[in-house]
């Protein structure tokens, strides 16, 4: 009996021991465990330093070792160190040969066409008809300058055409509606140099300007509306002179110059009141600077041109051919440098600008005959 029960003792012992060691193992491991989660929390407090939720009270003076350095104005929490935000996508150059051009047009002006349906077929038109291509970085920035008065039904056609056609040449540009106040005598060349100056006043990095009648629409939207090397004459064929041009100097219609081709020519004459004239003098100026004037193919440089009754404020300059002849003594000391004017509004409107100046009157003209 007595050794039965030093038997069961001894098993008894031995189960309490086994049981001690069991729990003396599961002690000593989660002690190793809470030991390493202490000992990477205190690695991350030294390796960041102490968080501070406020400014420190002792030392709420300024730290005047940096330039324009202020003072907490209250116990807000500190802001974290500014961190450079999310940039804007480096977009590429646009491309010499735009993929979304269509070609030839389709151009009928017999339609009605309210600035609204214009408005909202061009989107993408900012305020005073600026756009800029969304997807490519133009390699210049071109200013659309229209010379005008009491055309509002061509400058909706215009508009309606010309915007969807500058979109898909992937120009960054802008419309400028030079406006001559009152009744007097129309004077083109005069309003397209008030044109050049307030366009560089609203916008400094403009360096290619395209002039451009009211009345003239491409047909064809391959003819890019750019500035390269040599000034370009856009309008060589017209459905009013048969589709060729009327003669070998012609330079009328529309026409582009850069902004230092422009001011070598020193702008426009400003002295060619009434029709006629204004665009044969500039086709002087560019040919005595050395220039040479540059043409789109025939195939693509036609125009169509909305039909009107002529101004009867636009008469012939009896003047304009002995003008012509005298282009090399006037060019200097008539041009940029010398136009006087008066801007008597300006009005960002959804398409375009509208800048209405007043530009004098003419001198008085010795009777015909």
């Amino acid at each position: 009996m007595s050794r039965l029960l030093g038997g069961t003792l001894e098993r008894v012992c031995k189960a309490v021991l086994l049981l001690c060691l069991l729990h003396f193992l599961v002690a000593v491991i989660l002690y190793f465990d809470v030991y390493a989660q202490h000992l990477a929390f205190f690695s991350r407090f030294s390796a960041h330093g102490p968080a501070r939720a406020f400014h420190p009270a002792a030392s709420s003076t300024t730290n005047c070792s940096r330039p324009n350095a202020t003072a907490p104005s209250s116990g807000l929490p500190e802001a974290p160190s500014a961190r450079p935000g999310p940039t804007a996508p480096v977009l590429p150059p646009c491309p010499d040969s735009p993929p979304g051009l269509v070609g030839r047009l389709l151009i009928e002006f017999t339609s009605s066409m309210p600035l609204e349906r214009v408005q909202r077929e061009n989107p993408g038109v900012l305020l005073g008809g600026r756009y800029t291509p969304p997807d490519c970085t133009p390699a210049q920035t071109v200013a659309v300058i229209i010379p005008f008065r009491h055309r509002e039904h061509h400058l909706h056609y215009w508009l309606h055409y010309l915007h969807p056609i500058l979109r898909r040449q992937r120009l960054r540009y802008g419309i400028y509606v030079i406006n001559q106040h009152g009744e007097d005598t129309f004077n083109r060349a005069k309003l397209l140099n008030v044109g050049f100056l307030e366009a560089l006043k609203e916008d400094a990095t403009y360096d290619c300007f395209i002039f451009s009648d009211v009345d003239l629409v491409p047909m064809d939207d391959r003819n890019l509306y750019r500035c390269g090397d040599q000034p370009r004459h856009f309008a060589i064929a017209m459905d009013k002179f048969g589709f060729r041009l009327p003669y070998a100097g012609y330079f009328g219609g529309v026409s582009g110059l850069s902004k230092a081709q422009f001011l070598k020519i020193n702008g426009f004459p400003n002295e060619y009141w009434g029709w006629g004239g204004e665009d044969d003098d500039i086709f002087n100026r560019i040919s005595l600077t050395g220039m040479k004037i540059s043409r789109p193919d025939i195939r693509i440089g036609r125009y169509r041109m909305i039909k009107h009754d002529r101004d009867k404020h636009n008469e012939p300059n009896p003047q304009r051919f002995t003008k012509i002849q005298n282009t090399k003594l006037t060019m200097k000391r008539d041009g940029i440098g010398s136009v006087r004017y008066q801007v008597l509004e300006v009005s960002r409107q959804p398409l375009f600008t509208n800048i209405t100046v007043d530009i004098g009157r003419p001198p008085s003209w010795p009777p015909r005959g």
